[in-house]
């Protein structure tokens, strides 16, 4: 498990934030593909936090994206770098999480964010934001729409409907199981939606969440209590 501080010169206030939002949105590549659903690595990322001691543990863990099995992971566990405020959250994980990423004995791949990309009020989410800062094809895979409006997709699975911030489109509700709440997929940086919802519905052969959020998940929480004890 790797040790974070936090980064000198990172934000510390919320206008220091949102000018850093404002630098690095311009950078997200959008016109990539990315790599072919179903080959290379595909890596999961997502954070616990321990409020109370002031801790966010993070993890990444690479699965083959053929087989899905797991090839490689890691954990990092850091101080929170920045307070809670709705829109910025990825102040308060990225350092852990980049320290998580770089810690693994691979090349990660595609990664996958338990959270937003372009879906976000300032088109820059942590999938987008951490693509950004690393170079690596991202994308966000999200429980809820965050504050956007869609129709509910038909029941199959596959089936998607539009994620609207007005008449945009910044990315779509994915149904990964028959008649179960949507998933909420938007582009972080070097791919395309058509991808990265084909890169989720191969991630979810038996569950409503990809397997990389589900793993990752586990192991964050693991981290944490370790950091704990």
């Amino acid at each position: 498990m790797t040790t974070v501080r936090v980064p000198a010169g990172w934000p510390a206030t919320e206008e220091a934030a949102l000018a850093v939002q404002d630098e690095l949105r311009g950078r997200v590549v959008r016109d990539e593909p990315g790599p072919a659903p179903g080959s290379g690595h595909v890596t999961g990322v997502d954070v616990a936090y321990d409020d109370e001691r002031d801790l966010v543990a993070a993890a990444a863990v690479v699965l083959d994206a053929a087989t899905l099995e797991v090839v490689a992971e890691a954990t990092a566990v850091g101080r929170v770098s920045f307070p809670y405020v709705p829109g910025l959250l990825a102040f308060r994980e990225i350092p852990t999480v980049r320290a998580a990423l770089d810690a693994l004995p691979c090349p990660p791949g595609l990664v996958v964010c338990d959270g937003y990309g372009l879906a976000h009020p300032r088109r820059f989410g942590l999938a987008s934001h951490l693509g950004v800062l690393t170079g690596l094809p991202t994308v966000g895979v999200a429980k809820n729409p965050f504050t956007f409006a869609y129709d509910d997709p038909d029941a199959p699975r596959g089936s998607h409907a539009a994620l609207l911030a007005g008449t945009e489109e910044v990315g779509r509700a994915l149904r990964t199981r028959d008649g179960v709440k949507p998933v909420f997929v938007s582009v972080g940086h070097r791919v395309s939606l058509d991808n990265a919802c084909a890169h989720t519905l191969a991630l979810t052969p038996a569950y409503r969440l990809p397997e990389t959020t589900r793993r990752a998940d586990a192991l964050c929480r693991s981290a944490l209590r370790e950091a704990q004890a």
